[in-house]
């Protein structure tokens, strides 16, 4: 009897899966097997070598890392009763899984089976001898001076930068290139630059984008391509010129994958299916390696190491050139990624040029060089020696003559510098006030601009600190000059509270419930700017963040408003998310839900909801229910930890006297017409069906089981928990919502700025990018905030549908649709403009939902 390779490792398949990467690399570099069990199923993971015939193509089912890692149970079970599969990187077998019982696998005679194997590719008996398959390939120096001097760089390839490309040497098949910057120093930008240039001469481009989104890619593409101001394409308006580079666009050979669940091992795969096609495959773009681990992003934290020799390999095996932008300028990161040519960018504080360092894998740094950024146009610029005394160009700020003043425009261009980003030291409130000028420029928005005025003129006298340079001195003499050349508008505030009172800020103010952003929310997107977390001035119509604060600081239970940086990466900080939010994007089973575009008044373009209500729910009207305030009134009771969390494990019951999060069945809901209590939660679960959920929704869930709508009591397989406490933000919550009861009166600039602040002191529990100070930084604060708002919702809707009504869509934490015979709100609402109180509107069948300012 044969009997099977010796196991070296043993572990369970939820292990194996989550190490699959690893224990092939193990089996495939060291011939290491690994023996994994799945209830009574035993497979063994074991190098080729072990296994010869499974080098034969076409012999035994065959899977990309990728495919098997995400199907490994079923793999399993194949196995174990004598089938092997063939694991493969790209094309090339690396490992399979065999039987544990080397009798499980059926026999046969094959005479191409090497001795010491089992026919038809059986368990070995022996050590086979060790094979040649891999092969090595000998060339005389001759033949590699051939190579050497025919190969160069990509036909057609290049960087799109002449000095960059002077530094390099340009972009070489069968090279991983890693562009190692800072957030905020225009990283991405290099990747984007090379595949505009490859895209220029008709070459296909994988982007694979684990940070932005495809969307945010093109409109970089189309506002470098055209020289458009980006923040404005984000509005969705185009100039004529920008139409123009969108219809040459349009078939441009760009593949953008930006999968949530994207890993090197899937781009790698992705990228040997594309080769093949038409023209083949020119160049791949990876951005984003991301140093911070983030569990929904698998490009990132540890993983890094193992993704870069992934990526160096698809660029051998596919002999193309791949730049990888990584988030971190960090030596001790960059060291430890597998890359030929390293491109260092960084930034000198007051400066606009941006040095690129370029090192070699095996010779350290080789050349450096300079590159000027152009952030409003989502690029970067060769340095070229301008003349004495020049300034930038009014041809390069893409302001049109026709709309504004002079005075706008150079203020505007003035403050190009400080509203790209490419330098710092302006007030967070002056930066977003001045880009919104630009954008009402850019987009011919006469109407936000006479608005902008009032608040213009009262920044400019009021007086804006500016940083001693060239650029802060122009910008300084430019609000001079636009203070004495715009007429005063007259204003109820005094010019210094006009100026305290600032703009509202592009962030769209969600928090404040009602009106939610266009596009989705990224995880690395927690729309904070650099300055807000700084206190808001004297005189500040609404001080969110210094009311929070001091919140927090008065509580007699000594909260830790800041978990440390070094204990981020461990413990219960790595398990929250924003699923845990559970908010719910739900429509009736018999309604249908269509995503229709529509043009706001201002020219905006955005996508709505239309729902199709079927004659079977009789005759009617669609009643919309918009909640006030969901954040903040959720802050009135919303259990928290003040303190850290520990972990206290699996939990017989819940207990009242805790908060933290707990991981949980998903419990079964059988409620007609009405959605699931975890929302969204439902379709985040790990390989049990096991979800991480905030003390709100334990709560909620209790009290269904309580009442007798849920069968069985939640049963908690693991908690990390702390004391609660109930009231550390009830002081806020107050103040909120006395100060909403005068300012939703005044409305106009006040009332939004109100909202804006509001906003930003609850997103400032959690700010995602690293280096976003705030004072807070309490993941579990947050989101137990957002799912307290969306288990009141929830339990609203629940509340109206008892009584008798019909729900047909319910969503976020603020917005549901209610079908009614007449035009009658439930009555479980209250209409008023008060926090927990709703607006309510009327809308016929087959009309689009209105959202926020439609």
């Amino acid at each position: 009897m044969s009997q099977p390779p010796q196991a070296e490792n043993a572990m369970n398949v939820s292990d194996a899966r989550r190490d699959l990467y690893s224990l092939v690399k193990s089996a495939e570099d060291d011939g290491i097997t690994t023996l994994i069990h799945k209830r009574d199923e035993r497979v063994l993971l074991a190098p080729l070598d072990r296994f010869p015939a499974a080098r034969k193509a076409g012999a035994f089912p065959t899977w990309t890392l990728s495919a098997a890692q995400k199907d490994l149970g079923t793999l399993i079970s194949r196995a174990a009763v004598g089938e092997p599969q063939v694991l493969r990187r790209n094309s090339t077998p690396v490992a399979v899984l065999l039987p544990a019982d080397a009798n499980a696998i059926a026999l046969s005679s094959d005479p191409a089976v090497p001795s010491g194997v089992a026919p038809a590719g059986g368990a070995v008996t022996s050590q086979p001898t060790p094979t040649r398959e891999r092969g090595r390939r000998l060339a005389t120096l001759g033949d590699a001076i051939g190579d050497v001097l025919s190969s160069g760089s990509a036909p057609g390839l290049s960087f799109g930068l002449a000095s960059l490309d002077e530094a390099t040497g340009g972009l070489h098949p069968g090279r991983l290139v890693l562009v190692a910057a800072e957030p905020q120093v225009g990283g991405s930008l290099i990747g984007l630059a090379a595949a505009r240039t490859a895209l220029a001469r008709g070459a296909r481009v994988l982007y694979a984008a684990s940070g932005p989104s495809s969307a945010d890619i093109t409109r970089r593409i189309i506002a470098a391509e055209a020289g458009g101001d980006y923040a404005r394409l984000k509005t969705g308006v185009l100039t004529e010129d920008e139409k123009q580079v969108v219809e040459r666009l349009r078939h441009a050979p760009l593949l953008i994958d930006d999968g949530s669940d994207l890993t090197a091992e899937a781009i790698a795969d992705t990228a040997a299916d594309t080769a093949p096609l038409d023209g083949g495959l020119a160049l791949v773009v990876v951005d984003r390696l991301q140093r911070a681990r983030n569990p929904r992003l698998p490009l990132s934290g540890e993983h890094l190491p193992e993704a870069s020799q992934i990526l160096r390999e698809l660029a051998r095996t596919q002999h193309v050139p791949v730049i990888a932008v990584l988030d971190t300028d960090d030596p001790a990161i960059v060291n430890l990624l597998d890359a030929d040519v390293i491109l260092t960018l960084t930034t000198a504080p007051g400066q606009q040029v941006t040095t690129v360092t370029v090192a070699e894998r095996d010779l350290g740094i080789i050349a450096s060089t300079s590159l000027r950024p152009d952030l409003a146009h989502a690029r970067f610029l060769d340095t070229t020696p301008a003349p004495p005394g020049t300034t930038t160009a009014k041809a390069d700020s893409g302001l049109p003559d026709s709309v504004g003043t002079a005075a706008d425009r150079e203020l505007a261009d003035a403050a190009l510098p400080f509203t790209s980003g490419a330098i710092k030291g302006l007030a967070a409130e002056a930066a977003h006030l001045l880009a919104a000028l630009r954008t009402a420029l850019a987009g011919g928005q006469v109407k936000d601009l006479d608005e902008l005025h009032t608040q213009l003129k009262a920044m400019a006298a009021a007086g804006v600190r500016t940083p001693d340079s060239a650029e802060g001195r122009r910008l300084t003499a430019a609000l001079h000059a636009y203070n004495a050349a715009v007429p005063a508008v007259a204003t109820t505030q005094p010019p210094a509270e006009a100026a305290a009172s600032g703009a509202p800020l592009a962030v769209v103010d969600a928090t404040a419930g009602g009106e939610g952003d266009e596009e989705a929310a990224r995880d690395d997107d927690d729309g904070l700017a650099p300055g807000d977390e700084e206190d808001e001035p004297e005189g500040a119509v609404f001080p969110g963040l210094k009311i929070l604060k001091d919140a927090v600081k008065r509580s007699k239970m000594h909260p830790i408003p800041v978990i440390r940086t070094e204990d981020r990466e461990s413990g219960p900080w790595p398990l929250i998310s924003e699923d845990m939010s559970g908010e719910p994007k739900w429509v009736h089973p018999d309604v249908t839900s269509t995503r229709v575009a529509h043009i706001r008044d201002n020219g905006k373009r955005v996508r709505r909801d239309q729902l199709d209500v079927p004659p079977s729910f009789g005759d009617g009207l669609m009643c919309l229910i918009d909640r006030n305030g969901s954040y903040p009134s959720a802050c009135s009771a919303v259990p928290l930890a003040p303190n850290k969390l520990l972990h206290t494990g699996p939990l017989n019951a819940f207990d009242k006297g805790q908060a933290g999060i707990y991981l949980i069945d998903i419990p079964e809901w059988n409620v007609p017409g009405m959605p699931h209590p975890l929302g969204q939660l439902i379709d985040r679960t790990d390989e049990q069906g096991r979800v991480w959920v905030s003390t709100p929704h334990i709560k909620q869930l209790e009290r269904l089981h309580r009442d007798g709508h849920l069968t069985q009591r939640v049963r908690i397989h693991d908690s990390w928990t702390g004391r609660a406490n109930e009231s550390l933000f009830k002081p806020f919550y107050t103040a909120a919502r006395e100060a909403r009861a005068d300012l939703v009166q005044v409305g106009g600039e006040p009332y939004k700025n109100y909202k804006t602040r509001l906003s930003i002191a609850l997103r400032l529990l959690w700010p995602k990018r690293a280096e976003q100070r705030s004072p807070f930084w309490r993941p579990d604060w947050r989101m137990s905030m957002v799912a307290e708002a969306s288990v009141r919702h929830w339990m609203a809707a629940f509340k109206a549908v008892q009584e008798g009504h019909t729900l047909i869509a319910l969503r976020n934490v603020d917005a549901a649709v209610f079908w009614t015979p007449d035009q009658i709100p439930p009555d479980t609402y209250r209409i008023g403009t008060g926090f927990g109180e709703v607006k309510a509107k009327f809308i016929q069948r087959g009309e689009f939902i209105p959202e926020g300012d439609d």
